[in-house]
């Protein structure tokens, strides 16, 4: 197995700029899978790579239209850790922060034509998280195998942290 390591790139946090952050991790996806570094992907289907660029295009808007909202512009590092059966997106910016748990669900039905973003991302990506404060870090990992995702707990459960659950 091969590790290709981590791939930076760091731009203003504006839309100007996604296309080209975007074309970026749309690169990275491709070094996903390859049998060796000589190698392109093995994927005949275009699916995973489309679902990680559309997740990151999410988080990179998110980024530039949220996060600098009520400031001057600022960076946005971005860190995609490619691997030979995953990748891991991380964005680092400095603007305001958000608590992804109080974004509501979307009413699906109605056709909304924003609020989206996190959805998108919590839908095609397996693993997600966020970290608030000074640097914001959102983070986002996609592994080509579903049998390398994490199993999830029950979502009626809490888990204390102590190895104990309980009924929510």
């Amino acid at each position: 197995m091969y590790h290709v390591g981590v791939i930076h790139l760091r731009v203003p946090g504006t839309l100007r700029y996604r296309d080209l952050a975007v074309r970026v991790v749309g690169a990275a996806c491709k070094l996903v899978g390859a049998q060796d570094m000589d190698t392109g992907p093995f994927r005949i289907n275009s699916d995973w790579d489309n679902q990680v660029v559309s997740a990151f295009g999410e988080a990179f808007n998110n980024a530039a239209i949220h996060s600098y909202r009520d400031s001057k512009p600022g960076d946005v590092a971005v860190e995609v850790d490619v691997g030979a059966a995953h990748i891991t997106i991380r964005l680092i910016d400095y603007g305001t922060s958000f608590d992804p748990d109080r974004v509501p669900h979307p009413d699906l039905d109605s056709l909304p034509e924003s609020g989206l973003g996190l959805y998108i991302i919590r839908s095609f990506m397996d693993e997600v998280t966020y970290q608030a404060g000074t640097p914001n870090e959102p983070s986002m990992t996609k592994h080509l195998s579903p049998h390398n995702r994490p199993q999830e707990p029950p979502r009626d459960r809490k888990y204390d942290g102590s190895g104990g659950s309980s009924r929510q």
